[in-house]
């Protein structure tokens, strides 16, 4: 009998593909993500040079995250029209010149306003990275390429780790950022090597579905970073406004959510119309692309949660500086590269809903770890070892479920599959933040005063004279500064001091554990991930035909045929 189309084109052999598109890609990933980082690290010394407060620092930091969020979906139309090599190398040269913007920076305003340009073009820059990626590799490579462009992140971070942090103390901060206007140049110039990304000049922008997009991106994505500090519920008095003393933080999420609303009924009514999208909803075509991207979601947020605890556990708890928490998470970040690396050697034997559930058990078993064994002393072994394990966990998973989206795509649809992985990166991470930093605080705040009403030694005429009404996490010697301004005696400072860092301690450990019970529940949309390998594609759609509950044919050369996972019996495919 001879063999079906499917099975013979399954056997073809694809030759192996030039790595220097990858090289592009995996430098500038490590540009644009090592000035984020470079940006941190290099506090200190901008807040002295520039004589501004470290909220200013942060400021820039917060309107580049933003505007990338709110320009990346128009910034993947923008480069399927006009071309993704020529819009990429503009979008280089313009994140080099805002670098030396940073570099060169005078002023506060004149930091924002550099910061705030690079986040806008990396809009441009993500889309065509996954782009170059899809038009320049298939099956196996593909999913090696995608693992180092996400390892690329956390290799960023190492190096700003060591790079800035070593300039910070040494030359000074604003040699880090002539550094990232070096590697713009190498990268525009290894860009004129790319095969040319033919533009689509038919694609039509849809201008008002971009405005709804951006709009409700910044309003969830100030929403949800100005819970902490503006209020969960009612306004405090750091909030810029208040409704009837209501904080704006949960006003802009819900009116952020109504957007987001509207967006996706926009999107399907132009779907219906036949009329040009700003995003093509045939990137979540299924349920189980659906799943895929909750994955990524969960993973991203617990990700982002635990970046944001661990540094505030040594920085306060321990007490110990920038620099040395710098030092102290680089196995935590070089385990992410490791595994972003390395998690495609999976791919031939295991389903990505299968590596996604053992991905997110390893991810709640390091956070576990950690929660059980942090104490005052760092260098613990398992605390160590809590920290690789998650880690590991975290950079498969991220990995795979963007390979995943990949796979399942036409390869015309790359820009809105890195805009969608950009999207959901940068909101899951300020929710991620902003609900462990809500949540910590929360708690420490009940634990203190549980700890209060433990200690008759504290009496209510001492504890009115201290603050509690804003309470936060704090070291020991910042606490016994402000309990220096009281009537406390000495025996009670001790008594304060020591109840303050068992509620820190206690209200760290139960958050990482809530955070680990986050990681057991996306085990249930990981579960409905594909059944297939990453690279492969099932034969309802590899034929050509329509997928169930989709009216969107996929022509035949937009894919790589399906190959069964050895052992797996349902025979379920995705879409179905």
């Amino acid at each position: 009998m001879s063999s079906s189309p499917v099975a013979s084109t399954s056997t073809t052999k694809i030759a192996a593909a030039s790595w220097l598109p990858l090289i592009v890609v995996v430098l500038t990933q490590i540009q644009a993500s090592f000035a984020v980082n470079a940006l941190t690290v290099s506090m200190q010394g901008i807040t002295t040079d520039l004589n501004t407060p470290a909220t200013s620092v942060g400021t820039a930091i917060t309107a580049g995250t933003f505007a990338m969020a709110a320009f990346i979906l128009l910034g993947a139309k923008i480069g399927a029209k006009f071309g993704s090599r020529r819009v990429f190398q503009i979008a280089v040269v313009i994140h080099g010149l805002a670098m030396a913007g940073v570099a060169l920076s005078v002023s506060p305003t004149m930091l924002f306003v550099a910061q705030a340009a690079s986040g806008a073009v990396i809009a441009l820059i993500a889309p065509a990275l996954v782009v170059f990626i899809a038009s320049n590799y298939r099956g196996s490579q593909q999913a090696q390429a995608i693992g180092l462009l996400a390892a690329a992140i956390p290799a960023a971070g190492v190096l700003a780790l060591l790079i800035a942090g070593t300039f910070a103390s040494t030359i000074g901060w604003r040699y880090s950022f002539a550094l990232i206007v070096l590697l713009a140049v190498i990268n525009l110039l290894l860009s004129f090597k790319l095969k040319v990304v033919p533009a689509q000049s038919e694609v039509k922008i849809d201008w008002v579905g971009a405005f709804l997009a951006a709009g409700s991106i910044i309003l969830l994505s100030f929403g949800f970073s100005g819970l902490n500090s503006w209020g969960v519920i009612l306004a405090t008095p750091q909030a810029p406004f208040q409704v009837l003393g209501i904080s704006p933080a949960p006003i802009l999420i819900l009116l952020g959510a109504v957007g987001g609303q509207a967006f996706f009924l926009w999107l399907r009514k132009r779907k219906k119309e036949h009329k040009p999208q700003i995003f093509d909803l045939a990137v979540l075509k299924s349920g189980q692309e659906r799943a895929t991207t909750f994955a990524m979601a969960a993973m991203l947020f617990v990700g982002t949660a635990a970046n944001f605890l661990i540094p505030l556990y040594i920085q306060v708890v321990q007490g110990r500086s920038s620099f040395q928490t710098s030092i102290a998470i680089i196995p935590y970040t070089l385990s992410i590269f490791i595994s972003s690396t390395l998690v495609a050697n999976l791919y031939k034997r295991f389903a990505p809903r299968q590596i996604a559930r053992v991905g997110f058990v390893v991810v709640a078993a390091g956070l576990t770890l950690l929660a059980f064994t942090i104490r005052n002393e760092w260098e613990q072994f398992f605390v160590i070892v809590g920290l690789i394990v998650l880690g590991l966990g975290q950079g498969a998973i991220v990995a795979l479920v963007f390979n995943t989206l990949l796979s399942a795509a036409p390869k015309h649809l790359a820009g809105d599959v890195g805009a969608w992985r950009g999207l959901v990166h940068n909101i899951s991470g300020s929710v991620g933040i902003a609900v462990a930093s809500v949540f910590a605080v929360g708690l420490l705040g009940s634990l203190i005063a549980t700890g209060v009403a433990a200690h008759p030694e504290l009496p209510g005429q001492l504890i009115s004279q201290v603050p509690l009404d804003n309470v936060n996490f704090i070291t020991n010697d910042h606490l016994k500064g402000v309990l220096a301004l009281t009537s406390a005696t000495p025996a009670q400072v001790d008594a304060a001091v020591l109840v303050n860092a068992d509620a820190r301690l206690r209200a760290l450990q139960i958050s990482l554990l809530g955070l680990a019970a986050i990681a057991l529940i996306a085990i249930i949309p990981a579960g409905r991930m594909p059944n297939y390998r990453p690279g492969d594609i099932p034969e309802v759609l590899s034929s050509g035909r329509e997928e169930p509950g989709d009216d969107t044919v996929v022509p035949d050369d937009e894919f790589e045929p399906f190959q069964p996972v050895p052992g797996d019996g349902d025979g379920e495919k995705s879409g179905a």
